[in-house]
């Protein structure tokens, strides 16, 4: 290396960089979304953590942080606005309880909580709503992401859907 620098391979950020993971038919329809299509799999295929009448948690394929969630209505609607009250409840619901399962597991010092509503908005499956639950402890961003446009993850997807799974409350 005539740079001297270390080099930490993830190559399986391009299938989400460059796309090629994306249906034919794009994310709009429930038969091309992935978040239509987690929950009929195994858990170990889907990486789903938790179950509810009318939502469910599954880890980020592309996680931010370890411990990465999401929290999906199981009906496939892109806005916020088109939940039912029992919808929105349960997500709020499910929300915390993820905040609180993360925090029992991994002791996060804190959370970002969000919604990409639209495209536009930074949403990369703009078709079907869902909340990120991404948990944050202090000096978890480091030189990494910005000099070297990488995120270091110390633990596998699989182990990690494991230990929320077995932490969350029935």
């Amino acid at each position: 290396m005539a740079d001297g620098l270390e080099r930490l391979w993830t190559p399986h950020r391009m299938t989400y960089i460059s796309g090629e993971d994306r249906p034919a038919e794009g994310y709009e329809k429930p038969t091309g979304c992935p978040f239509c299509r987690a929950p009929k799999l195994p858990p170990e295929e889907s990486l789903v953590v938790a179950r509810g009448e009318h939502v469910f948690v599954v880890l980020n394929l592309y996680p931010y942080n370890p411990g990465h969630l999401l929290v999906c209505p199981y009906r496939h609607v892109a806005d916020y606005t088109d939940l039912d009250v029992p919808e929105t409840t349960e997500l709020a619901s499910y929300t915390q309880t993820a905040m609180r399962v993360i925090r029992k597991v991994s002791n996060a010092h804190g959370f970002n909580l969000g919604m990409n509503q639209g495209g536009v908005a930074g949403a990369g499956i703009a078709a079907h709503l869902h909340q990120h639950v991404v948990p944050r402890w202090g000096g978890d961003a480091n030189f990494m992401p910005v000099i070297g446009r990488t995120k270091v993850l110390p633990q596998l997807l699989g182990d990690t859907r494991d230990l929320l799974a077995r932490a969350w409350p029935s």
